[in-house]
């Protein structure tokens, strides 16, 4: 099974997306949007950036973990990994956003 994107309302109401590999594991989370079409506008550059090595960025948190950014051709961040145990297991996970970013699947969750 592919990878998709959940659109999705957040409490406050404001919008973000996560991009779900086919496995059913969040690989990529947005920031908060204000509205929905830049929430959309979002997905779009994940779907653009994703395929191109240069745009993504491992870093290390405090706690000896991993996680990675995907980026825009502006450097701006439009998405975040989970947090992994080692270097290896964020280098799977942005393997994985490589595989399934461009998928054009996006699931509106908005209404519920």
């Amino acid at each position: 099974m592919a990878g998709y994107y959940e659109l999705k309302l957040a409490k406050n109401g404001e919008f973000f997306f996560n991009l779900v590999a086919g496995n059913g594991q969040n690989i990529l989370k947005s920031e908060m949007y204000s509205s929905r079409g830049a929430a959309e506008n979002g997905i779009a550059s994940v779907q653009k950036n994703s395929g191109d090595d240069d745009r993504y960025e491992c870093k290390a948190s405090g706690d000896d973990k991993h996680y990675f950014v995907l980026k825009a051709a502006n450097h701006q961040v439009i998405g975040q990994s989970q947090m992994y145990k080692s270097e290896s297991g964020c280098d799977n996970g942005m393997e994985s956003v490589k595989t399934n970013g461009a998928t054009e699947d996006i699931r509106d969750l908005t209404d519920g």
